[in-house]
This record gives C-alpha cells, sequence and structure tokens, in this order.
C-alpha cells in the first residue's frame, strides 16, 4: 500500500545506490522550449494588437524554470535554433538557474517556435503557435544524454514533444532511459492540437508514455483527449492507469479545483484560489512546478495541491509565464491570506 509519505517521496532527493551519491538534479525536463510574444495591449483581438513583449516559453521549459526559481536544483534537455531567438531561449533559463549543459544547438537551420498571444480579456484569451519545421521538434534520440538523465531524481515529459519525429523517439528514448535508472517519470499532458495528425495518434503515444510514468499531470479535456473519447470520467479513468505504473495521478478542473488520486485508492481535493486575472495561460505550467516542489519538500498531497493552485493563481494575474513564476514565499503568502476562504468557491 503507498502512503502519502511514500507518494511524497517519489520526489524527493534520494542517493544513488552506487556509493550513497546525490543526485545533481532534482527535476530536468525534456522538450520544448520556445518564444513567447504576449500581447502588451489588453481588451484589444490580435488583429489589432501592435506591442508585444518577448518571453521564454513552452511548458516544460515554463515547469523547470518555476521549480529553479522555487529553489529546486533544475535541468533541461531540449533543441533551440541557432540565432538570436536560440540565444536568448539559453541565456535567459540559465539566468534562472537552469542547467542547459544538454541543450542541443540545431544546426540544420530550423528555427524557435513562436507563440502569439492574445488577450481580449481575462475570459476571452487565445493563443497563435507557429510550430511548423520548429527546433526541438528535432531533438533526436542520439543527442539525449544517459548520463545526464542518470543525474536526475526526476524528469518531467511533455506530450507536445511526442507529436512528431524525431522528437518523439527523443522522449521515448529519455523515458526508457529513466526507468533503467530508477528517475522518477513525470507526465505532463502539455496537450496542443498543432503538429499532431490525428486524435487516435495522440492517445496512442500519451497512452504509452502515460503507462510507464510515475505521476500522471493534465487537465479533465487532456486525460479525454489522452483516451480519445469525450466527457471522461476521473473514477474510469484512474482505474485504467492504475493497471500500469502510475502511482499518484492528478485531474485538474479548472476553478472547481483538482483531484490527486492515490493508487491505494485515497482521493485528495484541491480547490482554486482567488485571483485578479489577466489571462489564462500559464496556469498549468506554475501549477505543476509548485505542485512538484511541494511533495520534493515532503508536503502532504493535500498541501502540494494548494501550492500548485497558489502558484497557477498568481501567474494568471501577471503578462507572463516564465518571468511570473512565483517564489514559495509569494506562495505561502497567498495560502495564508485566503485560508478562511478556501474551499468556499
Amino acid at each position: 500500500m503507498l502512503t502519502l509519505s511514500a507518494v511524497a517521496g517519489l520526489l524527493k532527493g534520494y542517493a544513488t545506490k552506487e556509493g550513497n551519491e546525490v543526485k545533481k538534479f532534482d527535476l530536468i525536463a525534456i522538450g520544448r522550449a520556445c518564444i513567447d510574444l504576449n500581447a502588451g495591449e489588453y481588451n484589444r483581438p490580435m488583429e489589432d494588437t501592435l506591442t508585444f513583449t518577448k518571453y521564454v516559453g513552452g511548458s516544460p521549459a515554463n515547469i523547470v524554470i518555476g521549480a529553479a526559481k522555487l529553489g529546486l536544483s533544475a535541468g533541461f534537455i531540449g533543441k533551440i535554433s541557432d540565432d538570436q531567438h536560440g540565444n536568448y531561449i539559453k541565456r535567459y533559463m540559465a539566468e534562472c538557474g537552469v542547467n542547459t549543459d544538454a541543450m542541443v544547438v540545431d544546426q540544420e537551420g530550423h528555427k524557435s517556435g513562436l507563440t502569439f498571444t492574445e488577450i481580449k480579456s481575462p475570459q476571452e484569451c487565445s493563443i497563435l503557435m507557429y510550430r511548423e519545421q520548429v527546433a526541438d521538434l528535432y531533438l533526436r534520440p542520439e543527442e539525449v544524454s544517459e548520463d545526464y538523465i542518470k543525474q536526475a531524481t526526476n524528469i518531467v515529459v511533455s506530450g507536445t514533444a511526442l507529436s512528431q519525429s524525431p522528437s518523439r523517439e527523443a522522449v521515448l528514448k529519455a523515458v526508457e532511459i529513466a526507468k533503467a535508472n530508477d528517475v522518477r517519470i513525470i507526465f505532463e499532458l502539455d496537450y496542443r492540437p498543432y503538429t499532431w495528425k490525428s486524435a487516435n495518434e495522440v492517445s496512442t503515444y500519451y497512452k504509452l508514455v502515460a503507462a510507464q510514468a510515475d505521476i500522471v499531470i493534465g487537465t479533465r479535456d487532456e486525460f479525454d483527449v489522452l483516451e480519445n473519447r469525450e466527457n471522461g470520467n476521473n473514477e474510469e479513468t484512474v482505474a485504467e492507469l492504475f493497471k500500469y505504473s502510475p502511482q499518484l495521478i492528478v485531474i485538474k478542473h479548472g476553478v472547481e479545483g483538482s483531484y490527486a488520486y492515490e493508487r491505494n485508492g485515497n482521493v485528495t481535493r484541491g480547490y482554486a484560489y482567488k485571483s485578479n486575472v489577466l489571462k489564462t495561460f500559464g496556469a498549468g505550467d506554475s501549477y505543476a512546478a509548485a505542485f512538484i516542489t511541494a511533495l520534493h519538500h515532503g508536503k502532504s498531497i493535500e498541501e502540494a495541491l494548494k501550492y500548485g493552485s497558489a502558484a497557477a493563481a498568481i501567474v494568471v494575474s501577471k503578462h507572463s509565464s516564465s518571468e511570473a513564476m512565483p517564489t514559495i514565499a509569494a506562495i505561502e503568502e497567498l495560502i495564508q491570506e485566503q485560508a478562511a476562504t478556501y474551499g468556499n468557491n
């Protein structure tokens, strides 16, 4: 039977079997690092927006940036363009405390992905992605270092990186290496329709990685994509996934909160914190970074859900995603401020 402390132990740093050497990285991620261009003009459609501010983006990049800001030792595996955008991505991530030794510079002319955002209102936000021939999707299996992954306690795998070869095979190799070296696998579903060819394709590769993961995190809609169905049921979803490797499954329901399911049958509900919402994107990445960090520091699942929700509430109130990743102090301040109303949504 898996206890709360055992689940938290999934993410806590541990010594290697050879000589009690502590792992170098608490967390690494593999996949997308790109450029976000966030609208500088609010309440306007993108057609009329003239100013944008540049940030580093991409779910796995945001997660390790957030984790590093929260105090974890973090690293990143990915491919960046050999140009000014690639230089900016690598420099910014390094300045945030993320190890970039495993970042590969593309030599075939592929460019960094671009994501333009539109902020019509807090309820009407959209993103426009340019994902054709982007460098991150050309990470090759031979460019994934086994030695680098072996130095990590945990690896975050992003669903978008599975959408196209050779990135798909690179991620599957990383998962294989992690399994062979007792590195915990966290699958953040991160579904984006761009570059996927069909619903069946998404479901096939999502199921393949989810079956091997220790922890799976996603929205209810993303789990529906994994299952290739509509209006899925949480209990049915977790019952199926618990036939395989997952020990903990987190299903998010937006403003209704989130649910953490343990293999032993325990279910913990988390609630959303109130926020002065500016835009809706970035919440999932900040949630994952804070949730993982809280478990790493030995917090209970209930507390980890609070940390994730508080981090998400902070980021949706800010203009950026990566730069808005909060500190532990900011998260705990929000939790304390709203302690009396938490769960009364």
